[in-house]
């Protein structure tokens, strides 16, 4: 089965308004988005962060400082690493590199020095752009130039052609949750067209406030987030660190709050913790809130129904990748069914494939291709896995899923880690994960396959329990059995103290793979 935007445009699923500039593909639609918002918004407040309240006005202006300032370092096209405290700097230097034609590399001060080193090598950076307190850190993560935001932002701002649209003006790694990172080459058309298709599908309006706590070297934070509220003209309230009682207060504030799985968990941990009075507060704030979404990994349907007993609604979930932003989505106004990632974004074409490349009916599984103008150009210095990537021009996700009342997408996991195949049966391990997070004894679980001689693979469930309890192996297969189908019980049942995690919150399966070979888990 495929799915298709409702009206066909001259770029496959390029919407309307996007049509004339996506056909010449001339000068960037980001950046003269960006650059009008500065003068049309001059007033409005664009960012909020743990420092300051910067106008739209003073951030173009900044951003045009940084962008000279660049050029006249020689390094105006050039690939530049971004090493910045999230809020008003974070977005200066990242116009700025934009601005001067350059290409973006985002990184996080979470990852290891090695790792970082490692992000600056391979993207062939010429300069890193940080903030003040990482400046004299970012200098030993290689020996191109070091340049302060806050010293960059100091010039004089002059006159800068307008980029080309599909030139390359962001490099980001996907998350590595199946082998190393791959650098995803991502336009600013591409950018452009991710913050109109979400900010219509999710009516934005300009007095919206988002509440950000997401990190910016992911697609998730950087471009669901961050710049479908920027773009749109509304202000982002930008918290350096996710701190649950810090985000609950803030709420008072705001109307749009986007967050992961495990950020939603610990939100309401904070919640069921906290003295009665506070409790009421923290209520009557979440009521205030207009769309909550949720991403990046499976939302666990106690969570989703917890906040909806809060705020009167489910949390949006929606189907995103770092190489093709957001694909399908629940709607604003309409049903949004749990554990679904709703019906095709309109501008969007999406299908899934059965084997011998048909493609599916629905309740038939099978992998998401996907294709329109967000959907990024490749990988970076890797043709033989952008060629693997494609098929047609449809980018081939690697997720398998399955529609589902009618239109709306369901995952069943990544193909290569959560699909399981075990007596000659296909298991899901969301499916098995969900089953088992309903266990109130359960925290969280992740399941992950195993070679087995007789089986071929078998279901292993790695477990957090809830403060307090205990519980065996045995008594979770006995649960289980009672919920799902016996050949989907997890063969084994083993309880950790915590799970390997990448910076969003998606337990990384193959790591948590090597814990279980470790502890004499799944040898043959």
């Amino acid at each position: 089965m495929e799915l298709r935007c409702a009206e066909p445009t001259a770029l496959a699923g390029a919407p309307k308004e996007c049509q004339s500039h996506a056909a010449s593909m001339t000068t960037s639609n980001l950046v003269e988005r960006f650059m009008n918002l500065s003068a049309t918004r001059s007033a409005a407040l664009a960012v909020i962060d743990d420092h300051e309240q910067v106008t739209f006005a003073t951030l173009g202006e900044r951003a045009r400082r940084v962008a000279s300032r660049l050029q006249s370092e020689g390094l105006a096209g050039e690939r530049v690493a971004l090493l910045c405290s999230q809020g008003s700097r974070w977005l200066e230097g990242f116009f700025g590199i934009v601005l001067a034609g350059g290409t973006a590399v985002p990184l996080s001060h979470l990852h290891p020095q090695p790792e970082q080193r490692w992000f600056v090598e391979v993207s062939r950076a010429r300069a890193i752009v940080a903030t003040r307190e990482f400046s004299e850190h970012a200098r030993t993560l290689g020996g191109c130039a070091v340049h302060q935001v806050e010293q960059l932002r100091e010039g004089h701002a002059r006159s800068l052609p307008v980029p080309e649209g599909n030139a390359p003006g962001l490099i980001l790694y996907t998350s590595g949750t199946t082998g190393k990172p791959k650098g995803a080459l991502i336009s600013h058309e591409n950018l452009d067209s991710l913050a109109r298709l979400v900010a219509a599908a999710w009516q934005w309006r300009p007095d919206d406030v988002l509440l950000h706590s997401l990190p910016l070297h992911h697609l998730h934070g950087l471009g669901i987030a961050l710049m479908v509220s920027l773009l749109s003209g509304s202000t982002t309230r930008v918290r350096e660190r996710f701190v649950a009682q810090q985000l609950w207060d803030d709420m008072a504030q705001a109307s749009v709050l986007m967050g992961v799985p495990t950020m939603h968990k610990r939100l309401l941990e904070a919640f069921d913790g906290a003295a009665s009075r506070d409790r009421a507060r923290w209520e009557r704030n979440a009521a205030r809130l207009r769309l909550i979404t949720s991403g990046s990994a499976a939302l666990p349907t106690t969570v989703g129904e917890r906040w909806q007993t809060l705020t009167g609604s489910y949390p949006l979930e929606r189907f995103g990748m770092t190489e093709i932003g957001v694909g399908t989505s629940n709607p604003v106004a309409g049903p949004r069914l749990p554990g679904t990632c709703g019906p095709v974004l309109p501008g969007m074409e999406v299908r899934i494939v059965g084997d011998g490349g048909r493609d599916a009916a629905p309740g038939e599984s099978g992998e998401i291709w996907i294709r329109g103008p967000s959907v990024f150009s490749g990988y970076d210095d890797n043709e033989s896995a952008t060629r693997e990537a494609f098929a047609d021009g449809w980018f081939r996700s690697g997720d398998t899923a399955t529609w589902v009342s009618g239109n709306y997408l369901k995952i069943l996991g990544r193909t290569s880690v959560d699909i399981l195949k075990s007596g000659g049966y296909k298991l899901s391990a969301l499916e098995i994960e969900e089953a088992l997070r309903e266990h109130p004894a359960i925290a969280d679980v992740a399941v992950v396959g195993v070679p087995d001689e007789t089986w071929g693979e078998v279901a292993v469930a790695a477990v957090l329990l809830e403060p307090g309890f205990t519980l065996s192996e045995d008594e979770v297969r006995a649960w289980a059995k009672e919920r799902i189908a016996s050949y989907k019980v997890p063969k084994r049942v083993i309880v950790f103290d915590e799970l390997p995690r990448n910076p969003v919150g998606k337990v990384v399966k193959p790591e948590l793979a090597r814990w279980l070979r470790a502890a004499g888990v799944g040898r043959p």
